[in-house]
């Protein structure tokens, strides 16, 4: 149960989480709600005021203990628990007046490799990158993106079993976000346990395996991002998009059918109709039917679940009204 605060600024309090090995675990929320402070304290870089951080001992390579035992603090013996982390910040942390060669040569040497682990750790990493190529070019020679890449190979370069990256997309484009999110992938599935931060909600949707969603200094989801869907509500999205995009017969008669279509809300969306029901089978051939007799041309209609911002945001409002409750209640006594 981690709290951590800075002078009389409580920023995580009584957080309790575990985090499986070999998955892809994304802390999401509003800006400033600690993530980075949370991504600290779990690496060991911050201590918290109470709490603790374990890290299972039969993932170090030289762990010959009781298995009964089978949890340590990463305050202890920090520099051989912290040889088990990897860390790229959200602004890049490798020498830019050095080639890649030569910041993975740095890098490993502070792990205490050989020099011929160096060397192969480095050749493996900057192919596994897709910087190979630029091996020789000093850091501040590279795009945006091939400097991420370069980040997270000096984080890896002493084979972590835990990952740990602070908005690895931040300032990229939606073309190197995806290949971003793909190379995240491939290290997932060579067994390293990654855990990281990112503002691009909608993509983490099909990258991660579970999420935590950070607010007013806590956990107040966590679950894959389906099963906080689901949470949230069991109502379906369906958006409408017709040539004449002249939506008012339709919707007013979706409105006399809301109550036997469990219709939630009808709105506009820009070009399209957003309905909302729990019963969206029903509702999509109801639309179509009613398109056709109308003679409209249906341009497009889908359907699908809340987006992942969309159910956070919600949960947010929610977990921020009942804290105002809560508050106007402790006045009021």
């Amino acid at each position: 149960h981690i709290s951590k605060q800075y002078g009389k600024q409580k920023i995580l309090e009584n957080i309790s989480l575990e985090i499986k090995s070999g998955e892809i675990f994304g802390i999401i929320g509003l800006s400033g709600s600690g993530k980075t402070t949370f991504l600290n304290t779990i690496i060991g870089f911050l201590k918290p005021e109470t709490g603790d951080v374990l890290f299972k001992q039969s993932h170090l390579l030289d762990y010959k203990g009781d298995e009964r035992i089978s949890f340590r603090s990463v305050y202890e013996k920090e520099f051989e628990l912290k040889r088990m982390f990897g860390f790229a910040a959200q602004n890049p942390s490798f020498y830019n007046k050095l080639s890649c060669e030569d910041n993975l040569d740095y890098f490993g040497s502070l792990y205490g490799l050989s020099k011929d682990i160096r060397r192969t750790n480095a050749e493996i990493l900057l192919k596994l990158m897709g910087i190979y190529d630029f091996r020789k070019l000093d850091g501040e020679e590279l795009s945006g993106g091939m400097q991420k890449r370069l980040d997270i190979a000096c984080a890896l370069i002493h084979d972590p079993h835990v990952l740990i990256l602070d908005e690895p997309t931040s300032d990229l484009d939606p073309l190197s976000r995806q290949q971003m999110w793909d190379l995240i992938r491939e290290i997932k599935s060579k067994g390293t346990t990654v855990l990281l931060t990112s503002h691009f909600l909608d993509e983490l949707e099909g990258l991660c395996d579970r999420v935590a969603i950070l607010h007013n200094k806590k956990i107040i989801r966590i679950g894959t991002p389906e099963e906080i869907k689901s949470s949230y509500s069991t109502h379906q999205e369906i958006r409408v998009e017709t040539k004449s995009m002249d939506y008012t017969d339709l919707s007013r008669n979706l409105y006399n059918h809301a109550r036997s279509f469990r219709i939630e809300s009808i709105s506009p969306e820009g070009k399209k109709l957003l309905i909302k029901s729990s019963r969206s089978e029903e509702v999509l051939h109801h639309i179509i039917h009613f398109l056709e007799r109308r003679k409209e041309k249906l341009l497009d209609i889908s359907v699908s679940m809340p987006l992942l911002k969309e159910v956070m945001q919600s949960l947010i409002k929610t977990e921020d009204d009942q804290c105002k409750k809560e508050k106007e209640s402790l006045e009021n006594k």
